[in-house]
């Protein structure tokens, strides 16, 4: 799903997506509440409180150990907890334009 079409489901704008995704904002709690109800997850999943439901995390080692690791990104400063979230967009964005090398997770 596309930040665009993300927006429109959620009835905010791609403006606002984005900076949520990269800049570690976070959105008005409608806006949490329509964006869990689009990606029909719960709140506390969207938000990181609870493990996201479903087979992905049971049948997946390689998702599970990522999803533990962004866990502990909670923990750190805000500051730093942007940083992260920059750097992976950096590196989906270089990966999705074809320019980022393919290293194993954890590496």
């Amino acid at each position: 799903m596309t930040q665009v079409q993300l927006a429109e489901a959620a009835g905010t704008s791609q403006r606002a997506i984005s900076y949520y995704e990269t800049e570690a904002g976070f959105p008005p709690m409608p806006t949490v509440v329509a964006l869990a109800e689009v990606l029909q997850v719960s709140t506390d999943e969207l938000i990181g409180i609870k493990e996201p439901k479903g087979d992905l995390l049971q049948d997946d080692p390689k998702t599970r150990r990522l999803w533990k690791k962004f866990q502990q990104v909670r923990d750190l400063p805000e500051k730093d907890q942007r940083a992260v979230i920059r750097l992976v967009n950096s590196l989906a964005s270089a990966s999705r334009a074809g320019g980022a090398s393919h290293h194993p997770a954890g590496k």
